[in-house]
This record gives C-alpha cells, sequence and structure tokens, in this order.
C-alpha cells in the first residue's frame, strides 16, 4: 500500500487547519477495483474498469497513538469482481481524495460471499 499525492496534500492540510474533508466514519470508504496496473502516487481515483467504494463499518475508522485502521464490509451484493487493487477515500465520488492505493490479488468475490477489507496504516517519523 502506498500514499497518494493527494493522500500526502491531505495529511499536510489537516495539520495547518485548511479545510479539508476529514477521513471520518460518515466520510471515509474503502473501495476496490480490479486492475493490476502499476502504482503511481499521482493517482487520484482506482484504475479497474469496475471499481466498488464502500462506507466505513460502525466504530470506523479508529486511532490508536499514530496508527490508523479502516475497515469496510461488502456484501453480497457488493464488489463482485476480481480484487486487484484497493485504497481508502473520504467521499464516495471521484472528486474526494484516494489516500492510499494497494495492488494486491485477493481473489474473486462473488455474490454468495461477503468481505470484509481493513487498512492499517501507520504514520511513523523519519
Amino acid at each position: 500500500m502506498a500514499l497518494t499525492n493527494a493522500g500526502r496534500n491531505q495529511f499536510a492540510a489537516a495539520i495547518i487547519g485548511d479545510s479539508t474533508t476529514d477521513f471520518s466514519n460518515a466520510n471515509a470508504m474503502i473501495g476496490a477495483g480490479n486492475s493490476s496496473g502499476a502504482f503511481a502516487a499521482s493517482q487520484t481515483d482506482l484504475q479497474g474498469a469496475s471499481t466498488q467504494r464502500i462506507a466505513m463499518d460502525a466504530t470506523y475508522p479508529q486511532r490508536v497513538a499514530n496508527v490508523l485502521t479502516f475497515r469496510s464490509t461488502f456484501s453480497t451484493s457488493q464488489g463482485n469482481f476480481q480484487w486487484l487493487e484497493w485504497g481508502v477515500f473520504n467521499t464516495s465520488n471521484a472528486t474526494g481524495t484516494m489516500l492510499n492505493r494497494a495492488i494486491e490479488s485477493l481473489g474473486l468475490k462473488t455474490s454468495a460471499q461477503s468481505w470484509q477489507i481493513t487498512s492499517t496504516l501507520t504514520v511513523n517519523a523519519a
């Protein structure tokens, strides 16, 4: 999983109190897609022809010290395609910020399954 330029900028803006859209329970989502295309920090959305974003589970995201945890559950009717990428977003539409993107083959999700995806981001000092 890699941080996008937009995600990096979101952190910087939040630190100085610039107006941003929070990655709160009301806004944050995890999206899954079917592209295995290479990551580029300049990307602002998933790259797949099939993608879907799902809201956070209750009580997520969570923060313990410098560790952020995001979690969404895709129901039997959601995200039914090959999962090759995923990311964390702060809105359901393309105008929001993609915090990060991971290229990872997680398998073929079908309507017979509910899948839960958890993303953990650790913010470290250099």
